[in-house]
């Protein structure tokens, strides 16, 4: 079985994990001890997610993709309900359950990749010639978005409707509409981030951080200070500063600040050459399988490549200034057990979907 998988996708994966390990271990030494505990129990359970979805046949996913959006809406819901959702920091994004809670957001995102690629295999031949086979889909993803900026959660809409667009496009969409459909959902998230006066301030900090260095900006700053610090070759792992009580969330979804300030340049250019070779050998996976034709497992795996690859780069663009600040972590290194469930079980349907076709062939 071994032979027949895609040995730099797994190469560069493992060594994703292992860096996040590592860099949780740096990042929450002045925090708690615990934390690097729960993070190896999360890596475990992330693995078995992993093996479970390896041995899943992928035709159990496509069979039950409509079930998924139901299973979005279900529990984009739940975490709403006072009694049931967990409310941390201002934000109701949590599903309590005792020792473990289920960040309702992270487990979307595979749902609806579920959802859509199911569409998109049932209706790929309507897609150039019937703009309202480009509207459906869109249509049925705002519901989750809407309960998902009740929550809010603005960042994940984000990911979520730009993966959905960019599959749209990968499917088959005319280029006129492909354009249309980024122009709309580009002023639709605009008018989100303006409407409310957080995200607002969050853009003007964004803009001019220094101006805010003791408020809205606090958090870029003292990010931009640890690549600063950094310079080309770190100061060495375990030796930054900016993780005692200076930058908030070093260990979740700052820690490429960490990573920028203890293992410089170098260590950070790294990090994106490995997340981008593993996303380009996903998208090689993917573009196998339609070549193939296997619609359903080309579009779920192109939109796992998309996801995993727009939200590293969005992380990577909040840490460094280019983008304005959003709660999203960095996929398999940042500290948190949903995240990495989820991203592991998406490498798994991955695999899966590779070991199906070479069994095939």
């Amino acid at each position: 079985m071994t032979g027949s998988l895609d040995r730099t996708l797994v190469f560069s994966w493992l060594m994703i994990l292992g860096l996040g390990i590592v860099m949780v271990a740096s990042a929450s030494v002045a925090i708690s001890s615990t934390l690097l505990i729960k993070h190896g129990i999360y890596l475990g359970l992330a693995l078995g997610a992993f093996c479970g979805a390896l041995v899943t046949p992928l035709e159990w996913w496509r069979q039950g993709h409509r079930l998924a959006l139901v299973a979005s809406l279900a529990l984009c819901t739940a975490v709403l309900i006072p009694g049931v959702g967990v409310e941390v920091n201002g934000a109701r994004r949590w599903i309590g359950l005792g020792a473990f809670s289920v960040q309702a957001a992270e487990v979307c995102k595979l749902l609806l990749l579920v959802y859509l690629a199911g569409y998109l295999a049932r209706f790929h031949d309507d897609l150039a010639d019937r703009p309202v086979a480009l509207l459906r889909p869109l249509a049925m993803l705002a519901l989750p978005a809407t309960l998902l900026l009740a929550q809010p959660d603005f960042g994940t809409v984000v990911v979520i409707m730009t993966v959905a667009i960019g599959l749209l496009f990968v499917a088959g969409a005319r280029l006129r509409h492909f354009l249309l459909l980024v122009v709309l959902g580009g002023a639709a998230l605009a008018a989100l981030a303006v409407l409310q006066p957080y995200r607002m301030q969050r853009l003007v900090s964004f803009l001019n951080p220094w101006e805010y260095a003791f408020s809205s900006g606090y958090q870029l700053t003292q990010a931009l200070i640890a690549f600063g610090r950094g310079e080309i070759f770190g100061l060495g792992l375990g030796e930054g500063i900016q993780k005692l009580f200076y930058l908030p969330e070093a260990h979740n979804d700052f820690i490429f600040a960490v990573i920028a300030e203890e293992l410089g340049l170098v260590g950070a250019l790294v990090v994106i050459a490995l997340f981008a070779l593993l996303v380009v050998r996903i998208l090689r996976v993917a573009r196998g399988a339609l070549d193939a034709g296997d619609r359903f497992g080309g579009y779920l795996v192109y939109g796992i490549g998309l996801l995993l690859g727009i939200q590293a780069l969005v992380n990577f663009g909040v840490n460094t200034g280019v983008l304005p600040t959003k709660g999203l972590t960095l996929p398999f290194v940042s500290y948190g057990g949903n995240s990495l469930i989820v991203c592991c079980t998406m490498i798994g349907l991955v695999l899966r979907l590779q070991l199906e076709h070479s069994e095939r062939g």
